[in-house]
């Protein structure tokens, strides 16, 4: 089949969230607050713990990869939604829409890796709380991390490698707020069961793998914490796991339901509740949930701000 205006295209248009212009104005200035938190909240995050060496254990470790990707995921999607917002024409490039797709499908695999990563610190804090430390040693920590970003990356540029190809047969419009997997699946004009294969394979390794991880993990969390006898003692030990908990319910749940089903293809307005629940809620909620909760972060925040203080007098 030879490439040409009637079977690839060159660029595409998003339809957005809406046409009405007040609308979009009003959709600019919620998402560009939000888009702001994030960034505020996950670098608060990455500072505290680059600056506090109370907080250089394997917890913290794994929280500040979670917030470099938060970081970079909501970047690779949300900044170009803004300037959308603002413009007449909502035209995006097949080169920057492959790029755009390929980083939002490889941090969001890495998320969810470094989340099973993380209920595994959290499964040997409680579990074998003595050997913490001798377990999840440097070395397995960086380990751990790395293979979560080899991982995202390569998921990704397989996706994204079978997903870009497709012909559209010159369908350039893309009912989306940006360029994602299922909307352009829908677009394509050939047959996509090789997609179908490739997007329920790529939820096995970076969703279904990583989710019964976390649920064998906190199976033995649940039986540790139910076998300590104090009230006070399981208290704290589910106070360590809660912020964990509540951003993976959120996280994997929502992604299960929407990639675990291919052949249904899910709506596209919920395709773009999805996307922008990824892409905009967690990374700005994030942050909220694991400082909100967390003495030990709570602390660093306050040492940070009583020595910038200090310094000023």
């Amino acid at each position: 089949m030879e490439r040409d205006n009637m079977t690839w295209v060159s660029e595409f248009i998003l339809m957005g969230l809406s046409s009405d212009r007040q609308t979009q104005i009003e959709l600019f200035v919620l998402f560009g607050a939000a888009y702001l938190l994030t960034l505020l909240g996950n670098g608060l995050i990455i500072l505290l713990i680059g600056l506090d060496t109370r907080l250089h254990l394997p917890m913290y470790f794994f929280l500040c990869n979670l917030s470099v990707v938060d970081i970079c995921y909501t970047s690779s999607g949300v900044p170009q939604m803004l300037v959308h917002f603002l413009l007449e024409k909502k035209t995006i490039s097949l080169t920057r829409c492959g790029t755009q797709l390929f980083f939002s499908l490889a941090l969001g695999g890495t998320e969810f890796l470094l989340l099973a990563a993380m209920a595994y610190d959290r499964y040997v804090a409680i579990c074998d709380p003595l050997r913490y430390m001798a377990v999840m040693s440097s070395r397995l920590c960086v380990a751990l991390a790395g293979v979560s970003w080899l991982v995202g990356l390569t998921n990704s540029a397989m996706e994204t490698a079978v997903t870009i190809r497709l012909p559209t047969c010159g369908h350039n419009v893309l009912n989306h707020v940006a360029c994602e997997t299922l909307a352009l699946v829908r677009l394509t004009c050939v047959d996509i069961t090789l997609n179908q294969v490739v997007i329920v394979a790529s939820s096995v390794v970076v969703l279904l793998v990583p989710c019964c991880l976390v649920s064998l993990s906190y199976t033995h969390i649940v039986a540790a914490i139910l076998r300590i006898h104090s009230s006070r003692g399981r208290r704290k030990a589910f106070g360590t796991c809660a912020s964990h908990l509540t951003v993976v319910s959120m996280s994997y749940g929502m992604a299960l339901f929407t990639y675990m089903h291919p052949h249904s293809m899910a709506s596209a307005e919920q395709d773009k509740v999805v996307v922008l629940f990824y892409a905009v809620v967690t990374p700005m909620l994030n942050p909220l949930i694991y400082c909100l909760r967390n003495k030990d972060v709570k602390a660093a925040l306050s040492r940070v701000l009583m020595r910038s203080s200090e310094l000023k007098h």
